[in-house]
C-alpha cells in the first residue's frame, strides 16, 4: 500500500477540483427542478409528467444524483489518498462504506424504467393499463425502500469518517471537517423518513455545500503547489 501510496495523484486532485465544481452546479439545478416542478405524488402522475416531458420527469426521479454519485467516488478518492497516512483505518472504512452505499444508490433509482413504463402505459389498452401502474407502485417501493436507506445510512457514515479524518488533518483547514460532520449530523435521519427526513436532508445540503466550496479550494491549491513545485525543481537542475 506504501508503493501505491507514492503515485503521483496530482492528475486525480486535478479531477477532484473540477468534479468538486461540478457538482456545486448541479446542486442548485437539482433544488430548483424540485421546487419549480415538484416530483408528483403519484404514479400516474410521474407517468404524466413522462409523457408531457421526459426529461422534467426524469429530474423529478433525482436523475443529476446519477452524476452526483459519480462526482463524490471521486471526491472521496481524492481524500483517502490524501488522508491515508495520517488516519488509515478511519479513511480505509470511510471509503468502503462509501462505495458499498453508492452502489446500492443505483439499483434503487428508477428514472429510466420509470420512463419507460410510462410509454407502456400509454400505448397500452385501457384494462391494461393498470398492470404498468402497478409496476411503478413497485418500483416506487424500492426507491425510498431498503437499498435506498442502506445507501443513504452507509453514506452518513462514509461522511462523519472522512470529516473527522479531516479535523485531525494538518492539510486541512478544521472548518472543512466540522462543516462536514454539520451535514452528517442532518443526514442521520434517512431522507425517505417523511416530512421529517426531507426537511433534514434538504438542511444537510447547506453545510454539504459549504463543505465541497472548501475541498474544491484545498483541491485547487494543492494542484497549483505541486506544479509550482516541479516547475521550481526543474529550473535548478544543471
Amino acid at each position: 500500500m506504501d508503493r501505491i501510496m507514492e503515485t503521483n495523484f496530482l492528475p486525480l486532485y486535478r479531477v477532484a477540483w473540477y468534479l468538486a465544481i461540478a457538482m456545486l452546479i448541479i446542486i442548485p439545478l437539482q433544488i430548483v427542478a424540485y421546487v419549480v416542478a415538484p416530483p408528483p405524488d403519484t404514479v400516474l402522475g410521474l407517468f404524466e409528467r413522462y409523457q408531457a416531458n421526459p426529461f422534467l420527469g426524469l429530474l423529478s426521479l433525482d436523475f443529476l444524483y446519477l452524476f452526483n454519485n459519480l462526482i463524490i467516488v471521486v471526491i472521496y478518492l481524492a481524500l483517502f489518498v490524501m488522508l491515508y497516512r495520517e488516519k488509515p483505518v478511519t479513511v480505509l472504512l470511510a471509503m468502503i462504506f462509501g462505495l458499498i452505499g453508492i452502489a446500492c444508490y443505483y439499483p434503487s433509482n428508477p428514472a429510466f424504467e420509470m420512463l419507460t413504463l410510462s410509454s407502456h402505459y400509454f400505448e397500452a389498452q385501457p384494462e391494461q393499463q393498470s398492470l404498468y401502474l402497478a409496476a411503478g407502485e413497485a418500483l416506487m417501493a424500492g426507491y425510498t425502500g431498503t437499498t435506498f436507506d442502506v445507501y443513504y445510512v452507509l453514506s452518513t457514515i462514509c461522511l462523519l469518517l472522512f470529516s473527522f479524518a479531516l479535523v485531525k488533518s494538518p492539510q486541512f483547514k478544521k472548518a472543512t471537517g466540522y462543516w462536514g460532520l454539520s451535514s452528517g449530523f442532518f443526514m442521520l435521519i434517512p431522507s425517505s423518513a417523511g416530512t421529517v427526513g426531507m426537511v433534514f436532508s434538504l438542511l444537510s445540503l447547506i453545510p454539504w455545500i459549504v463543505f465541497v466550496v472548501l475541498l474544491a479550494i484545498r483541491f485547487r491549491q494543492l494542484t497549483q503547489s505541486v506544479m509550482l513545485y516541479s516547475i521550481d525543481s526543474s529550473r535548478i537542475r544543471p
